[in-house]
């Protein structure tokens, strides 16, 4: 099998990041460019999709030929990726069915009616019951309701592995829209997560609960804070690469779809 990855004439940098990209052919046959980025903080192979495209990230020492293993290998995942990404979420309109993301996923949204407003599902697809007179006031609320509940599901799962070790739990957990920020920890305990989190990737926003629970050891973000979020989260560099890429997409959709 021929590569598909154009070697390079000089052995690379380990000090900093190399990008350039390769062409690669999806299982459906379509050519696409892959942006292949040799990271010297990676510690593992990483095949990501993003508003950008393709993105394969090596660490300093994987092989190229490691590397076109790896793309193959997951050549399926990628095709499916690919062809599910939204470009920009589109406001809902009662009775079209669409698709809205969820945990890092497009999930089919259909309609049906219902005594209330409010959003059921699984991990495969959702339903929007709406009663006959709902305007969109209604359907705005069900659907924040809804992923409120998931992010709050998810928090749940999480969160009591990391209470040991920290001087004393959150007082309170709320998630807001925010603006620019993805979390807060305010002098009294309070952390609020940007509600946002719930509609990328679930290791991303468990990173950023993470973040927000070592400012209860140290305030500041101190050599000392990042050790705490090292020690909690290895891979933290990965889901901040993810917010850099996809992070902006992540609140324009929810802004999008939350706007009645």
């Amino acid at each position: 099998m021929s590569s598909l990855f154009r070697l390079s004439p000089t052995a690379p940098d380990a000090s900093r990041l190399q990008r350039d990209t390769f062409a690669f052919v999806l299982s459906d046959g379509r050519r696409i460019d892959v942006l292949r980025v040799r990271d010297p903080r990676a510690k593992r192979l990483r095949l990501s999709v993003g508003e950008r495209g393709a993105r394969l990230t090596l660490p300093p020492r994987t092989s190229l030929v490691a590397g076109e293993r790896f793309v193959h290998e997951h050549r399926d995942w990628l095709t499916d990726q690919l062809a599910c990404q939204p470009g920009d979420v589109a406001p809902l309109v009662p009775g079209e069915s669409t698709s809205v993301p969820l945990r890092g996923q497009l999930l089919p949204l259909h309609w049906a009616p219902g005594r209330v407003a409010r959003v059921v599902g699984d991990d495969q697809a959702l339903t929007l019951q709406l009663p006959p007179r709902a305007g969109p006031a209604a359907i705005t609320r069900a659907l924040r309701d809804f992923y409120e509940a998931q992010a709050r599901a998810d928090i749940g799962r999480w969160l009591p592995a990391y209470l040991p070790g920290l001087p004393r739990p959150p007082s309170r957990i709320r998630l807001r829209v925010l603006s620019s920020q993805w979390g807060s920890l305010a002098p009294d305990g309070t952390l609020t997560l940007d509600l946002a989190l719930v509609l990328g990737r679930p290791a991303a926003f468990e990173y950023v609960l993470v973040h927000e629970l070592c400012h209860l050891v140290h305030a500041d973000h101190s050599r000392a804070f990042w050790r705490e979020v090292e020690a909690r989260c290895p891979d933290w560099h990965a889901s901040r690469d993810y917010f850099r890429e996809e992070g902006r997409r992540l609140k324009a959709a929810l802004h999008v779809l939350l706007s009645a």
